[in-house]
């Protein structure tokens, strides 16, 4: 045999045992066989401790790989190119791509909101492509024909040692994992309920009134279905809203949502002074009933009981939080926080309050995030139905004890039975999201949606999460952060001057409730005027003004004046209690059993209304034909003969000019839609006479009309 040969030889036996070529092989090896489970296996603790594991050896296997594979080429490098050497050429190509995918991933992993689907793809198809030229070029070498003897002896030897090395590092690797997962302990999803939780409206009913609940069929990590007792939610898995929007993730959903109205649902103060008058005059179990949609993380878990004295757990103050939105996987329209929740299974350390844990977290959700984009985003969301399991109330004999069913605020009804709504058209229809929740330019990795007929996968836009409606004062009173921006926002919408372009062509400009003045152009003097006041509600996607309406007001002030500017006629005012000195005012006015006014928002008490006025949404609102203005002439409809819509509601208004000075030749008139969020007899109710709250009042718009003077001959 020729010096050459045995040379080729002896290097052969030498690579075979190498501890490097050993090492290498098995990082590779390691890293093709984890990355395939990552993809293969379904979400688990393991499953992340490997994605952890196939991280860090990836970028500690860099520098062993770089040294063997140009060690290897040069000592292999030369003479013939052959399959064995074409092989491995290959297998280095695609594992220079492989590895830097790797490097990008987990770099977008650490300091971006996302990995991109492009590089995650090649990373894994150059991967197998890697483990296909690997397995074929040693194949090839190990398997080549050799005659008996003890050179073929000493390369199958080594071969072992190469084998073993593999073996053990794949082993160690596999079994670093196992070692984590079993020294890992989760806090656990769901707590017992206390041992003197009152179970008032049944063993199997733990959160009624609410018709709440919460899903405890649940499945382990390993995809085993466990079956609980009937228990509570850990409040830790419900709240913990701000992890959402910190390290680059949703961050500006996150600010949206701080100072809206789902975030202070239950921190609320005005809902706490309710609930706590609730449950002095019920019982700490009947504030149940409002905890479903204003307080569901001391709800599910078992606060809202007489042993607890706040009816308050850790996360109350987040309301609505992100995790409880994101976790209700069924609704009922019949409302009443009618909704089922299943609580996610959540990431490595997700739960820890360190810096390390959240690191780790964050990476792991942003390089493994199927689990997260399966828990938390579902067509669910995207429907009216999903709004309506709490924007939709009635009071039923578990609340007012004797009475039975009585139809509270009702905003889905309402807005089905309207020219908003098509039936299977959502083309021709206006849904609650996109006028409530409009698009938003965003960075955010959650942007794009290819499930909505307004958008694409990569239109570089989420949904606001501030759903603007109409409450300025709390963000205000509760010193939220955004507050200021958040307040300027939901006056501009009151007063329509918010554009949402995706439904721009089937959305009117200008005001929520047109106003329109109507009077004779010109009057003698000291003829009796009368003076028509048009309201047509022009967006609201349901009756306006909708909510409370025990604690909301809404009205229409009218003041005339003279060229001089000096009131002839004012009515609509407000007096030195804050309260509106007649107009004609939207609310209702409910009763309980023995015929007193529901005035403390106590619906534990209601059994009907003798008074309600709203405005139903277009021109079909043949409710205002029953409805009554106390304070002004009666509200009528307008026959079509006259030149009105249907829907449309005037309120005649008369008075003198007997008494105009002399040289008056012209009167102004001008009509004003206010708007508050709770009257002064609420606020008197719950916080006591002499209070110092006071609600601002918002004008949402506002028309005019001059009137020219006659002097009689």
């Amino acid at each position: 045999m020729d010096t050459t040969r045995l040379n080729a030889i002896e290097k052969s036996i030498k690579g075979w045992k190498s501890l490097l070529s050993g090492l290498t092989s098995g990082l590779i090896f390691y890293g093709l066989l984890s990355g395939l489970a990552i993809y293969a296996l379904p979400f688990s603790q393991y499953n992340q401790f490997n994605v952890l594991i196939h991280t860090i050896l990836g970028l500690i296997s860099l520098v062993p790989i770089g040294v063997y594979c140009w060690k290897h080429w040069k000592t292999r490098t030369g003479g013939t190119l052959n399959h064995y050497q074409l092989l491995g050429y290959s297998a280095i190509v695609f594992l220079v791509i492989c590895l830097i995918t790797g490097i990008v991933l987990t770099g977008q992993s650490l300091f971006s909101n996302r990995i991109s689907s492009l590089q995650s793809t090649i990373h894994l198809l150059s991967a197998i492509i890697v483990g296909l030229f690997f397995a074929l070029h040693i194949l090839t070498i190990a398997l080549r024909k050799m005659k008996q003897g003890k050179i073929k002896t000493q390369i199958k030897s080594a071969q072992k040692i190469f084998n073993l090395w593999v073996l053990s590092v794949t082993f160690l690797s596999v079994l670093w994992g196992f070692i984590g997962w079993a020294n890992y302990q989760i806090p656990e999803k769901f707590q017992f309920f206390d041992s003197q939780y009152n179970w008032r409206f049944g063993q199997d009913k733990p959160f009624q009134p609410s018709l709440a609940v919460l899903d405890i069929n649940d499945s382990d990590q390993s995809g085993h279905q466990k079956n609980h007792p009937l228990k509570a939610a850990n409040p830790k898995y419900l709240s913990r809203s701000k992890s959402c929007g910190s390290s680059n993730c949703h961050e500006n959903i996150y600010k949206e949502w701080l100072p809206s109205a789902h975030r202070y649902s239950s921190m609320d103060d005005m809902f706490q002074k309710v609930q706590t008058i609730m449950m002095t005059e019920t019982s700490p179990e009947h504030t149940r009933y409002c905890a479903g949609c204003h307080d569901p993380i001391s709800l599910l878990s078992g606060a809202k009981n007489s042993t607890n004295v706040t009816l308050g757990v850790e996360g109350y103050d987040e309301g609505s939080s992100c995790v409880v939105c994101h976790s209700i996987v069924k609704t009922d329209v019949q409302g009443n926080g009618n909704y089922v929740i299943h609580i996610p299974d959540r990431y490595l350390y997700e739960l820890n309050d360190d810096p390390i844990s959240k690191l780790v977290s964050d990476f792991l959700i942003r390089s493994y995030p199927k689990h997260h984009v399966q828990s938390y985003s579902k067509p669910l969301y995207k429907t009216e139905e999903f709004c309506a399991a709490c924007h939709k109330q009635y009071i039923d004999k578990q609340v007012n004890t004797d009475i039975g069913k009585v139809q509270g605020q009702n905003q889905y009804d309402s807005w089905k039975n309207s020219r908003w709504y098509h039936k299977n058209d959502p083309k021709k229809s206006i849904s609650c999201r996109e006028c409530h929740m409009p698009l938003q330019n965003t960075a955010d990795p959650a942007n794009g949606d290819s499930s909505d007929y307004y958008r694409s996968p990569t239109d570089n836009k989420h949904r606001s999460h501030r759903t603007l409606a109409t409450n300025s004062y709390i963000p205000q009173l509760m010193k939220l952060d955004g507050a200021k921006k958040h307040i300027q926002l939901t006056e501009s919408w009151l007063q329509g001057r918010i554009d949402i372009p995706e439904i721009a062509d089937k959305w009117v400009k200008g005001p929520v409730v047109s106003l329109q003045v109507i009077a004779p152009q010109s009057i003698t003097e000291g003829e009796r005027v009368s003076v028509a006041i048009a309201m047509l509600n022009n967006k609201a996607g349901h009756d306006f003004p909708t909510g409370p309406l025990d604690m909301i007001e809404s009205w229409v002030e009218l003041i005339v004046t003279d060229q001089n500017h000096k009131v002839v006629f004012h009515q609509g005012g407000l007096d030195d209690q804050n309260r509106v000195d007649k107009g004609a005012t939207f609310r209702a006015d409910g009763f309980d059993r023995k015929g007193a006014l529901i005035d403390r928002h106590n619906l534990w008490d209601l059994v009907g209304a003798n008074y309600k006025r709203t405005l139903f949404p277009g021109r079909k609102d043949l409710l205002q034909m029953q409805f009554q203005c106390p304070s002004m002439a009666r509200g009528r409809v307008i026959a079509n003969q006259k030149g009105e819509a249907i829907g449309e509601r005037k309120d005649l208004i008369q008075f003198d000019t007997a008494n105009l000075q002399q040289g008056i030749n012209k009167l102004h008139i001008v009509a004003k839609l206010w708007y508050r969020k709770a009257n002064p007899e609420f606020l008197n109710a719950v916080y006591g006479i002499g209070h110092s709250k006071v609600i601002p009042a918002i004008m949402m718009t506002e028309a005019e009309q001059d009137i020219q003077v006659l002097h009689a001959q």
